[in-house]
Order: C-alpha cells, then structure tokens, then sequence
C-alpha cells in the first residue's frame, strides 16, 4: 500500500472512530451489557460519554491533518489498549461483565490496530 492510500485510509479510520465515539452513550443504552458497566443509576456513563465524545470531536479534527496529530493518534492507540486490556480482565472476573468480551473490548482493540498500522512511521512520518 502507497504512503498516498495509507493516509487516506488513516482520514477515513479517523472519522469513523470519531463517530463510534459520539455515539458511546446511545451504544450504552441500547446494548448495556456490550458497552455500559452499571445497572441502575450511576453517574459513570455520562462521565465516560464525556470523556468519549471530547476524544471523538479531536479524532475527527484530526483526520484534517493527521500527520500533524499524531500524539493524539499515538494517545488512542496506547490507551484503547490498556482500557481494552483492563475491561478484559474485568470481564473475566467478574462473570455479569462477559458481554464486553463481545461489545467494547474487540471495539477498542481493533480501534488500535486499525490506527496503529495506518499510523505514519519512518520517511512519510518526516515529510
């Protein structure tokens, strides 16, 4: 794949996971035992709903010019996999969780994969 295709594809990943982000909270609601951690009232979904949409607004800026983004593309990728990581365990552990092994743990997973190897290393990452 040419430096020209890759990049393209990083804009389109991007944005598409940009959205995914916007749409955390109804992704809650509509399948809570893929993406939400309580039941009942708690006031974890709106804060992570937050924290989710501000990154989601910054991945899509960023497939403007993602060369110039990278920390925040480098951000994603590292911290979707300690997150995945940890929910993973969790979900292990604590047998009522299993639905994320199915929801938003292979969902931050491949998020990173996907931004790791479309991310610029090397020559193109210079120009």
């Amino acid at each position: 794949m040419s430096d020209v295709q890759r990049l393209k594809l990083l804009r389109i990943a991007l944005v598409a996971l940009g959205i995914v982000c916007l749409l955390i909270y109804p992704l809650m609601q509509l399948w809570p035992s893929g993406w939400s951690w309580h039941e009942g009232y708690s006031d974890y979904p709106l804060m992570i709903a937050g924290v989710y949409v501000t990154l989601g607004v910054f991945l899509i800026r960023a497939a403007r010019d993602p060369l110039a983004n990278l920390s925040l593309i480098w951000f994603t990728v590292w911290s979707s996999l300690v997150h995945g990581a940890i929910m993973a365990v969790q979900s292990f552990t604590q047998p009522q969780h299993m639905g994320h092994l199915v929801g938003d743990v292979p969902a931050l997973f491949i998020a990173a994969l996907v931004l790791a190897l479309l991310t610029p290393r090397g020559a193109m990452r210079a120009a």
